[in-house]
């Protein structure tokens, strides 16, 4: 059980990076679960879309793709790959390279990230995707397109709605979630630089007793 635990950590630690210190175990599953979100929704659009398998009911034109997918296969892996690689930035707050840039990066490598460029990035997201992906699926879910009108995009039936609902809902747990590491990634790092500005006051300060004496 120990072994197992430990090749898990490893693996985990090799995937996502190191876990920064002071990090609570909630943290570190609620960034874990972020790109989980994303994925569902990327797969769907691959397998019904690039690869044709029959998640959606065939046009009343008899023409696949539809037409809102535009049938440019590789915009919907691009799309996918892309979401899921900025889900992927919320492990960043929970992890050391998320407070050093990774030294293959030119310039910056081996720096403090400074906890605004982590922040700013972050809490736009999370308020981006908080507002746009619970609305939108419920908008959808009621068979509305965002705007109110009736959706006419694509047509699920029986079980591909289930497929659909279950690859798509999962979105709207996308911007709470990082909006919640955003803030604890925030309160952790000015905590950690208050505690460090004391510690090196305290330092000087008794350095400087130390030497008193001598200079007098």
């Amino acid at each position: 059980m120990t072994a197992s635990r430990t090749t898990a950590r490893t693996l985990a630690a090799r995937l996502h990076g190191r876990t920064a210190a002071g990090v609570p175990r909630w943290a570190v599953w609620a960034a874990y679960a972020t790109p989980l979100t994303v994925l569902p929704a990327g797969l769907w659009r691959i397998l019904g879309v690039d690869l044709r398998l029959p998640l959606m009911a065939p046009p009343a034109d008899g023409s696949p793709p539809p037409a809102w997918f535009g049938g440019e296969w590789w915009y919907v892996i691009a799309l996918s790959a892309v979401s899921e690689a900025l889900a992927f930035l919320a492990v960043g707050l929970v992890s050391e390279w998320g407070e050093v840039w990774p030294r293959w990066i030119p310039v910056l490598g081996g720096r403090r990230v400074p906890i605004l460029a982590a922040v700013i990035p972050a809490g736009l997201g999370a308020t981006a995707n908080t507002l746009l992906w619970p609305y939108a699926m419920t908008m959808i879910t009621l068979g509305r397109q965002i705007n109110g009108s009736v959706n006419l995009g694509a047509v699920t039936r029986g079980w591909q709605d289930l497929v659909f609902y279950a690859a798509y809902w999962p979105l709207a747990a996308w911007g709470p979630l990082l909006g919640l590491l955003t803030v604890h990634y925030y309160r952790r790092r000015r905590a950690a630089g208050t505690a460090e500005s004391a510690g090196s006051a305290g330092a000087e300060g008794l350095r400087g007793a130390e030497a008193g004496p001598g200079v007098a």
